[in-house]
């Protein structure tokens, strides 16, 4: 308004009266919209990027041009104010009497020209302004990371759909309300009180009702996958035993097992006597402490203490520092002492499997299909000493056996006696009569198809088998599971389409070590590489509600800190969980972040298959759910474990978990950190400079993983500014940027070592020679003689007695060339690279 009655004053009555006789109204004087009409018709008449035809016009005027504006796009109709003209050729005198002087109109559009110039770059200066505060406003919203979309980024979705563009505020409210609709609390308890143990009757008919579910919510796909596994199971007619032995070995009085039916799977088999000594919870600097304190577990039977680290790791680790066999135990000091809380039985032992990996151990590296011929060989992590799990009550009664010192104060437990010693104690035989059978186990599989990228997948699964009730283990997570298909379904119904395709997995066998995700990545592990954006476990989910815990691929920690701040907390009003996780901690991260497990089905999809993986779970503080792994996981105890909040914080997880989904299979750039690993990296690196001086001294470096890693973050940083500088309505561009971020887990797996021999080849999180942790403990060495050396660490590596200089010069070049790989792959394109060799 302003500008245009400025322009009004400025012109003079000279070009009023000169302007055509339409732009006049009946007061003499000249409107706005007249004024407009004209700024309309000359920007018509302007050259620009429209194209100007001659062509020739019929009339009784002989060669008369008409000169027309074509422009390339369809422009609206003239105002009603504006009166069409016409660039014509000269007439000839007199052709039209009336008509004004042709100079006097040239020079009234001369004076008009600065106003007309000057309006058109205020127009056009406003319009940069407003677009640049808008423009503005949306990058602030994303934060530092440009990897994160801001809350205004539209959501578009299918093309039948009557609702528009879809904002994630959309997506979210549209989420949490279908959410809401559903009762995860039932199917909880309905399913912990199936039997459901992998291979039975019981899961057979389990597995056609969840597939049936899956078929009600008329997904795009719906299938199942069968594979025929090797399992074991406790021997009915010879049940497992321990015995005392005396001085001559023989087996004297028998220590009666309260339950046959706890056992350890692909435990070895047959009789194994020694004394018996206790070995806290069985680590390697456990066992190493026991050889400190004179006390040698070589040739004896080991006790420990459930918890830290797993059942597998246990037996590993005794059978590497030379023990014969291994009881395990729950000891009343690793769980809540709250007297509002129930607590285990003393009878009652816990279930566990002690293969040191996961999938079928007699097929490794093949996928377990009916009919598939394999060669003879069995997984290394296979045992070849036996274990079984006892109760409190029988651990309480060797223990006051036990002579020799006493133990650090930080071993001692709450069982009734005397103070726990070391040992050695009497003799014991421990016979394990297990028996394998060929099991078929079911996956079940439902899918809603993306839209724009359908060949890429965000996988979701929960294990559905237990070997007892499995509230906790497994309950919570499949109703989870089936709660998060309803939604989507119901949110597809109501327009939702996401660009990724979702893929929803019921996964079978998983007390016996992720086997059936195991088997199902075997299978189609040279595809879902490729097309498998990353994984999200459901698995022990609700293990308490006091803290929360993301075990994860560093790739996916920003994204888990935003949908933090999205969600409520389930047991703090009015805070969001990430409020509750920061607000006695500065580092949020080191209070919610911990490494993926070994016995997690997400562990596989990253360690193994190369794809990033999450496993959420709210926690009892500073203790573990004591019921998890025993016939007294049930409903009712989980209920009573976490006082009425069960519902709460289950719906918790599925807010948290939905979110999440809904960020990796719609955003137009996957929301997947590849910066991260630099400083992954870093830290291991930080390690390894402590033994620079030592290394120097022998003619080595490190200097090669210097220039590794720094390749790697100039690599990830220039692919940050590709990103900022592109355009997202730019689909070939986003799908491109997109294959090169999903793929940055897999660019860490090593490929010097062979999948069969070392399948877990993730560089950072697997375990073998090849790990970042194995070269860490291999220059440890420099500081250490044989006898100080320690057995099988963390990387999973067979114990070296002292430090040998061609073998470190082999690991470190296969870890820098794989490191160096990921770099190069996350440059992009061959001309892109610029490092040095």
């Amino acid at each position: 308004m302003g500008m245009g009655r400025g322009l009004g004053t400025g012109v003079s009555q000279q070009f009023r009266t000169s302007l055509p006789t339409c732009l006049q109204d009946s007061g003499g004087g000249t409107s706005m919209e007249q004024l407009w009409g004209l700024l309309q018709g000359a920007k018509r008449l302007s050259p620009g990027p429209s194209q100007t035809t001659y062509k020739h016009v019929e009339s009784t005027q002989q060669g008369r041009l008409q000169e027309e504006e074509e422009d390339r796009e369809e422009v609206a109709e003239p105002s009603a104010h504006f009166c069409p003209m016409e660039l014509r050729g000269p007439e000839p005198l007199g052709s039209r009497p009336g008509r004004q002087n042709l100079g006097l109109w040239a020079a009234a559009g001369r004076r008009a020209t600065p106003y007309l110039v000057l309006m058109a770059l205020l127009i056009f200066t406003g319009a940069f302004l407003l677009g640049y505060v808008a423009f503005r406003g949306s990058c602030q919203a994303c934060g530092d990371d440009v990897l994160v979309v801001s809350e205004d980024a539209n959501y578009e979705t299918s093309p039948d759909s009557h609702q528009g563009t879809l904002y994630w505020s959309d997506l979210q409210a549209m989420f949490l309300r279908h959410l809401g609709e559903g009762s995860l609390e039932d199917i909880i308890r309905q399913t912990s009180l199936r039997k459901r143990v992998a291979g039975s009757a019981g899961m057979a008919v389990l597995a056609q009702d969840i597939r049936a579910a899956l078929l009600r919510r008329k997904l795009d796909h719906v299938w199942t996958d069968t594979h025929y596994v090797g399992m074991q199971f406790p021997d009915r007619a010879h049940p497992n035993t321990l015995h005392w032995v005396d001085a001559a070995g023989e087996p004297r009085e028998q220590l009666t097992l309260e339950d046959p039916d706890v056992y350890c799977p692909y435990s070895a088999t047959g009789n194994a006597t020694g004394e018996l000594v206790y070995a806290h919870y069985g680590r390697p600097e456990d066992l190493q402490h026991l050889r400190a304190r004179g006390v040698e577990p070589t040739g004896r039977l080991l006790l420990v203490r459930l918890g830290l680290i797993s059942f597998a790791q246990k037996v590993a680790s005794a059978q590497d520092f030379g023990a014969r066999g291994v009881l395990i135990y729950p000891d009343p000091a690793d769980f809540s002492q709250d007297s509002h809380k129930p607590r285990l039985s003393s009878h009652r032992a816990v279930y566990g499997h002690v293969h040191l990996g996961t999938g079928d151990p007699y097929t490794p590296g093949f996928p377990s299909f009916n009919q598939t011929q394999f060669p003879p060989v069995q997984s290394s992590g296979l045992p070849s000493i036996p274990a079984q799990p006892v109760s409190a009550d029988i651990a309480s009664l060797l223990l006051r056996k036990l002579k020799g010192p006493v133990t650090p104060q930080e071993w001692q437990g709450r069982l009734p006696g005397s103070p726990y010693r070391l040992g050695p104690g009497p003799g014991l035989q421990l016979g394990v009569n297990n028996h394998r059978v060929s099991t078929p186990i079911n996956n079940i599989f439902g899918c809603i198809e993306g839209r724009s990228e359908p060949d890429h997948y965000v996988v979701i699964g929960a294990q559905r088998d237990a070997w007892g009730p499995g509230a906790a283990k497994s309950a919570v997570g499949t109703a989870i599971l089936l709660e998060l298909v309803r939604t989507f379904s119901s949110m597809v119904s109501n327009g939702f389409r996401p660009r990724r395709s979702l893929l929803f997995i019921s996964w079978d066998g998983g007390d016996f070590g992720s086997v059936g995700s195991t088997e199902w990545l075997e299978g189609y592990l040279s595809l879902l590489h490729l097309k498998a954006v990353v994984y999200v476990s459901l698995d022990n989910a609700v293990l308490g509600d006091d803290k929360f815990h993301a075990k994860t691929s560093p790739l996916l920690i920003s994204l888990i800190e935003n949908i933090l701040k999205q969600v409520d907390s389930p047991n703090h009003s009015g805070q969001t969980l990430y409020e509750q996780v920061a607000f006695n901690n500065h580092s949020w991260d080191a209070e919610v972040i911990q490494p993926l497990p070994m016995d997690s089905s997400a562990y596989s999809f990253t360690a193994f298959a190369g794809v990033p993986a999450v496993e959420f779970s709210f926690v009892e503080d500073g203790q573990a759910y004591p019921f998890l792994h025993t016939k007294e996981d049930t409903y009712d105890n989980l209920h009573k474990m976490l006082q009425g909040r069960l519902p709460a914080v289950a719906q918790a997880v599925a807010q948290l978990t939905g979110q999440l989904l809904i960020r990796l299979s719609h955003d137009h750039l996957l929301p997947l950190d590849f910066g991260r690993y630099g400083d992954v990296v870093l830290r291991h690196i930080s390690s390894l400079n402590e033994f620079s001086g030592d290394l120097k001294a022998r003619g080595l470096t490190l200097q090669w993983v210097y220039s590794a890693r720094g390749d790697y973050i100039r690599a990830a940083e220039k692919l940050r500014k590709e990103i900022y500088n592109s355009e997202e309505s730019d689909e070939r561009l986003m799908r491109m940027y997109n294959v090169r971020i999903m793929r940055v887990e897999f660019y860490f797996l090593s490929q010097y070592v062979s999948p069969t021999n070392s399948p877990f080849r993730h560089i950072f999180l697997g375990r073998g020679d090849h790990t970042l942790g194995a070269l860490l403990d291999h220059v440890r060495l420099l500081r250490s003689n044989g006898s100080k050396a320690l057995g099988p660490a963390s990387s999973g590596v067979a114990p070296i007695l002292a430090f040998q200089e061609s073998h470190f010069r082999r690991q470190l070049a296969l870890l820098t060339w794989t490191l160096q790989g990921a770099a190069n792959a996350l440059s992009g394109d061959v001309w892109n690279i610029d490092n040095n060799f």
